[in-house]
């Protein structure tokens, strides 16, 4: 966790022109062996030192060195405040597990409402004027999947997104909207009442500081982020040029399952997905293609409802896993509440494997999630 000084200095980086997250990632790099509270060592570093990590020319480290004349603290706190909202940064606990994965994080998310995105996690995106199809469809994915107990997260863009968001609020369920511009600002308008709700059992999120407003170099970064924190995207509705074909590139690239939803091939609606489809992406015709493809379909998926799919009782006991499973699992097994990073220290392997075996014992019922970030073995 941040102390409130590397937080603030982590906002003011991420508001800072020309300085983006590969950029930050650099600079982390270089300065964390010495400065543990790394971002103030960034801010605090003369510009002949900065000069010398890759990417950091002349323009950028006076940049750096000159922030103030860039960025107003005081008033970002002020209006941070005044929202009841967070900075959350890349270090704390709360922020997306698998968002840390991909090449280039946001080194922190402004955030109103609860962040606490529990894998597994689907994308539904899709075009902004959507047919009766699409919107039915997507409404219907989001129903089902939300009863099974998955996050959904979209972009609260017009069409496809907010079907996805609506759908999975009035099942009760929790969902993420991630945003191309400020927090402050709420687009589309109409979408008012739809971010309140978000925010009020959910979580809105933007790596964007306030008053920043959404332009052609906002969307694609909002849309990487959407496909990072999210184990698979659906596709439902998309011209070939859609936004949506981005975040379908996004994840592709980030290793995340890509599904896309069939349409009529005289609907200009449809042609994204069946570009997507003819280039390697999963044909979606059901809820069930999801569970098969994220290997969920025989498991014991906990539902809404407080009732469980049937599941067979072979799977539900640490005899019936896989040699990763078994390592991972035999961390827990002596009851210790252990955080994944302490678990990926000690089973020596790669932190997305780690994250992705916890996520299949947590749904196998062998182990449970605690508030703090941690997991322990469940008894009984």
């Amino acid at each position: 966790m941040a102390t409130p000084d590397q937080r603030n200095a982590l906002m003011i980086l991420n508001a800072l022109p020309g300085v983006g997250p590969v950029t930050v990632r650099r600079l982390r790099d270089r300065f964390e062996p010495e400065f543990p509270e790394y971002a103030l060592g960034i801010l605090g570093a003369p510009a002949k030192v900065l000069r010398e990590v890759k990417g950091v020319g002349p323009e950028l480290s006076d940049t750096i060195s000159r922030w103030r004349e860039f960025f107003d603290l005081e008033r970002e706190l002020d209006i941070l405040g005044r929202h009841k909202a967070d900075f959350i940064t890349h270090d704390d606990l709360r922020y997306p597990a698998l968002l840390k994965e991909i090449y280039d994080p946001p080194c922190g998310l402004y955030c109103l409402g609860t962040l606490a995105v529990k894998r597994p996690a689907v994308a539904i995106v899709g075009t902004r004027r959507p047919t009766l199809y699409g919107r039915g469809v997507a409404k219907s994915l989001a129903t089902e999947l939300t009863r099974l107990g998955f996050c959904i997260v979209s972009g609260l863009a017009r069409g496809i997104d907010t079907e996805a968001h609506t759908a999975t609020l009035d099942a009760g369920g929790y969902t993420v909207a991630v945003l191309g511009n400020g927090l402050d600002i709420v687009y589309p308008p109409e979408n008012l009442e739809l971010y309140r709700r978000i925010a009020a059992s959910g979580a809105v999120l933007s790596e964007f500081p306030f008053g920043r407003k959404a332009d052609k170099q906002t969307f694609p970064r909002r849309n990487r982020v959407v496909s990072g924190m999210c184990d698979a995207v659906i596709v439902v509705e998309s011209d070939e040029n859609g936004g949506s074909m981005i975040t379908a590139r996004f994840a592709a690239e980030q290793g995340r399952q890509v599904f896309a939803v069939p349409g009529r091939i005289d609907q200009p609606a449809s042609r994204g997905c069946h570009a997507l489809i003819r280039d390697g992406a999963t044909l979606l015709q059901s809820v069930d293609n999801v569970l098969d493809e994220l290997h969920m379909q025989q498991m014991e998926m906990p539902l809404l409802s407080g009732t469980t799919t049937a599941a067979p009782a072979s799977l539900a006991t640490a005899a019936n896993l896989s040699a990763d499973e078994s390592a991972v699992y035999a961390i827990y097994a002596d009851g210790e509440a252990v955080h994944p990073d302490e678990a990926t220290r000690r089973s020596g392997m790669p932190y997305y494997t780690v994250t992705g075996v916890l996520m299949m014992l947590e749904l196998k019922r062998l182990i449970a999630k605690r508030a703090d970030g941690t997991y322990e073995k469940r008894f009984g």
